[in-house]
């Protein structure tokens, strides 16, 4: 089947997170992703673990493009890049506002040859303000933005004791802003299908996170304060069954408790004077956890207390690790994942999209490090053999196969 995006093709510069995989889910939507590295590569091509030569880390957000790689610290390397971009429906990178300037590669330059180019930018605080030339991390985001007090607090109240702050384990700030990036992407294709006008986007990680934590609206309205809504993850419980299986909740039980109440079935916690109202249950939720986390403890495995919170409408999920995905019966039926190693597995999450009649996901594997340099030149730019030599001896064009040892 097609892709969505098949025909069009996109310059990529980015590195590492952010850009990576914004121009990934562009790749598995069919598009030409022409990954453009330095002659170091990409960073995460030196990450862990590494499977027949290939860092899987790496792979997930680059499998399916092609790779060339070119030194723009050259004349030569620069003016090749210039004449591709010409070539790109698309244009992405993620480098710190005025870097893509100095090389002649910005939006301005390239929409004199080539205006009909979508140029998306991807940074820490956008192009413009008093934080723009800051160097941003998605730790660094997600604390400055509030994320880190927000999760300690919530997660404080849910346990009666002080959370501190800790640093997320997922970069929810370059993984958001890569999914934004290419939602852009894909409105200003449509855009130009219409007007023939091309476009430059400016994402900034500190507009996505904002806009990805659900509470910015009510905590920058105050917090909720004494209000007791039923949403909330940090709020639901996880709770342990007899056989030692954990299992998260979802529901705030101040809110939910007469539900509860039903699930267990219990007269004397129905006429336990501390529960006896919401306010009440807010004031004594360290108790009310304790005392579902004990009734759990009676269910005899996961499968019970599922059964018998689906009875009363309740959901909950077992706590697995990340690995256990590739056990998990709805990915099997699903193919979410894909094997993108050549002489040895190398399994990556598929694709989020799922089509009535067009494909989504990687069409080929990971390249070697500048694997398409030629056929990419002689494709787009009809280099000759001579011209390619001459760039390969300038250095402004580099190859370096993977380390299979």
């Amino acid at each position: 089947m097609a892709g969505a995006l098949d025909g069009i093709r996109v310059l990529d510069f980015t590195r590492v997170l952010s850009g990576p995989s914004c121009t990934k889910a562009l790749a598995d939507l069919g598009a030409d992703v022409i990954k453009v590295e330095p002659p170091a590569g990409d960073m995460t091509r030196t990450s862990v673990p590494v499977v027949d030569g290939i860092p899987v880390y790496f792979a997930q957000q680059n499998a399916g493009k092609r790779f060339i790689s070119l030194d723009l610290a050259t004349e030569e390397g620069r003016g090749i890049a210039r004449r591709l971009a010409d070539e790109c429906d698309v244009l992405v990178e993620n480098f710190r506002p005025g870097v893509m300037a100095r090389l002649g590669l910005d939006a301005p330059t390239l929409h004199k040859t080539n205006p009909k180019l979508i140029y998306c930018a991807i940074t820490g605080y956008g192009q413009t303000g008093s934080d723009a030339q800051r160097r941003a991390y998605a730790p660094m985001i997600h604390a400055e933005i509030g994320m880190l007090n927000l999760t300690a607090e919530r997660r404080s109240l849910a346990s009666g004791s002080e959370v501190e702050p800790t640093n997320e384990i997922v970069s929810w700030a370059d993984l958001q802003s890569g999914v934004q990036a290419a939602l852009g992407i894909a409105a200003a294709l449509f855009h130009r299908e219409r007007t023939g006008e091309g476009q430059v986007i400016d994402v900034a990680m500190a507009d996505v996170v904002l806009q990805m934590t659900e509470w910015t609206a009510v905590e920058v309205a105050g917090g909720e304060g004494e209000g007791l809504a039923v949403f909330g993850p940090a709020k639901s419980p996880v709770v342990t069954t007899a056989d030692g299986t954990r299992a998260s909740c979802p529901g705030d039980p101040v809110v939910l408790w007469p539900r509860w109440l039903e699930v267990i079935g219990s007269q004397e916690l129905r006429d336990d004077p501390r529960f006896a109202s919401r306010r009440l249950r807010a004031d004594n939720r360290i108790a009310l956890m304790a005392t579902l986390r004990t009734w759990a403890q009676t269910v005899p495995n996961f499968d019970e207390l599922e059964g018998r919170l689906e009875a009363v409408g309740f959901a909950c999920g077992r706590l697995n690790n990340l690995a256990d995905v590739r056990n998990a019966d709805w990915a099997e039926h699903r193919g979410s994942l894909t094997d993108v190693g050549d002489r040895a597995p190398v399994l990556i999450p598929t694709s989020a999209f799922r089509f009535s009649d067009l494909e989504a996901g990687p069409r080929t594997g990971i390249g070697d490090q500048g694997r398409d340099n030629e056929t990419v030149l002689r494709e787009l730019l009809h280099l000759s053999e001579d011209e390619l030599s001459s760039l390969r001896a300038a250095g402004a064009v580099v190859t370096r196969p993977r380390d299979r040892a």
